[in-house]
């Protein structure tokens, strides 16, 4: 039997399903992880305070940020540490703290990854050989689901009658974000 168009885009879809429907749910949550981001959920946050620094510039260095992380017990790797406006910010793999230097009172929050929804986002950003080869060819499989879904429709709602427009449309739309709203 002759592959035809319908069938090799209904294969391809079918193969790529559970890949399909990954991406666009770890694509959703990653578009709004300003307000909620899968990779990382509060599961504590303790008030603090310590003691207020009247001159942030000459004494919050590497090494206070040292003492501050075993003195709290924070056992995570230091990301990066910044002053703004007396605000101390430490970001961690896994806990952010926020301490007002002039009072000394702040915040340790604590993450951990949600579950499930957080592997997900995972693929978004994988770089292990095997996985970029296998995204690979989920790319080209999308290819060949977009290509072969054109040629599926016959007659007046085919791709040459007014498919062209629509996809049109879809093309212009990011291009329209890319490079005008962006």
């Amino acid at each position: 039997m002759k592959p035809t168009a319908r069938s090799v885009h209904r294969d391809f879809a079918y193969f790529y399903l559970g890949l399909i429907i990954a991406f666009s749910f770890s694509g959703i949550f990653l578009n709004h992880r300003r307000d909620w981001h899968p990779r990382r959920y509060t599961y504590s946050a303790t008030e603090i305070t310590v003691p207020a620094i009247t001159q942030p510039d000459s004494t919050v260095n590497d090494a206070y940020i040292e003492t501050f992380t075993e003195t709290q017990g924070i056992k995570d790797n230091l990301r990066r540490f910044v002053i703004d406006k007396n605000q101390l910010s430490i970001s961690y793999e896994k806990h952010d703290v926020k301490i007002d230097l002039s009072t000394g009172k702040g915040k340790i929050e604590a993450y951990r990854t949600t579950p499930i929804l957080g592997q997900m986002t995972q693929l978004h950003v994988d770089t292990s050989k095997w996985w970029i080869y296998y995204s690979d060819l989920f790319g080209i499989g999308m290819l060949v689901i977009a290509f072969t879904g054109m040629f599926i429709q016959k007659g007046e709602n085919s791709f040459r009658s007014r498919g062209w427009k629509l996809a049109l449309i879809g093309i212009i739309f990011p291009l329209i974000f890319l490079f005008l709203l962006s």
